[in-house]
């Protein structure tokens, strides 16, 4: 969404949240404008890469979330902390720069999958302190459903200078959701489906279930049939079913990558504050002693 406000001394980001496919299309060859292409798939996680070399935006380059947008699976003190961790900052930071990122780069991010790869792209790069980060609308499908071009070159980019700036995120660890859970201080929302949420049909954890008093929205309900997000007032309508006050959300989901997709959402609603648990239910349902809750469906 285009920004409102510009500072007497550094423009404001242009894009902060979605851009468009053709908005995307009239800024392409902008110098310093930077595409990461974010497709990805669980199941295999080549299938990004593959598809990338096959055919993505003019400019784009390939981020994986594994290699590059995530961490060591055990913390220091040996103890697993989720399937997709975040890596660490300084080397994230490193990363940025191989992208050709600077402090007033604008970055667009994509996926294929309805932004959830790319809105945990858009968030890390705000952990960052990098404003000026948007999800394109739609994503690749949107870019080829405009009729615009794709491409099989590869971009070298020269080296950026972005700095590890204060962060414009808020983050939860597994001892703070452990201490509020059940307080008036913190109101989880899980991004995953509802069968998983419920305890049905996990496959990718080893335990059903959801953690206690947390409240279900599943993240592709941000999204319209075209697969493009609902507008601001939708998507306002529909978290304040179960948000109140934005500042005490907590969001998480298997492992901490749609649950980003809610907190894009939430930004583009104008609901701002919300926190992310990282290392969500993969990390909490790793230690049998954290109480869980699985519905049974009768």
């Amino acid at each position: 969404m285009p920004s409102s406000s510009l500072s007497p001394l550094t423009p404001s980001p242009s894009f902060t949240t979605l851009i468009s496919a053709n908005e995307l299309a009239q800024h392409l060859n902008e110098k310093n404008w930077i595409v990461l292409d974010c497709r990805h798939a669980l199941i295999n996680t080549e299938a990004g890469r593959i598809a990338f070399n096959e055919g993505h935006i003019p400019n784009a380059q390939f981020v994986h979330l594994d290699d590059d947008l995530s961490g060591n699976k055990v913390n220091s003190s040996g103890l697993f902390c989720g399937r997709h961790p975040l890596p660490d900052r300084a080397m994230f930071v490193a990363k940025c720069r191989s992208w050709g990122i600077n402090d007033d780069t604008q970055v667009i991010v994509y996926d294929a999958h309805g932004g959830i790869f790319a809105a945990r792209c858009w968030w890390m790069l705000r952990w960052i302190g990098h404003e000026a980060v948007a999800v394109l609308d739609g994503g690749l499908p949107a870019w080829m459903a405009e009729n615009h071009s794709l491409s099989r070159e590869i971009v070298v980019p020269q080296l950026g200078s972005v700095n590890d700036k204060p962060p414009l995120v808020k983050t939860v660890n597994v001892e703070d959701v452990l201490a509020n859970m059940q307080s008036d201080e913190m109101k989880i929302i899980d991004a995953r489906s509802p069968d998983r949420f419920r305890g049905e049909n996990e496959t990718l954890d080893k335990i059903g279930g959801h953690i206690p008093g947390a409240k279900n929205h599943f993240f592709k309900n941000n999204l319209k049939p075209s697969g493009c997000f609902k507008s601001a007032s939708d998507l306002r309508a529909e978290f304040s079913l179960i948000v109140k006050d934005p500042q005490l959300v907590v969001t998480q989901c298997g492992s901490g990558v749609t649950a980003c997709h809610n907190l894009l959402g939430l930004e583009v609603a104008g609901m701002h504050g919300a926190a992310l648990y990282v290392g969500s239910w993969s990390e909490w349902c790793a230690d049998p002693l954290r109480p869980v809750v699985a519905e049974k469906i009768v």
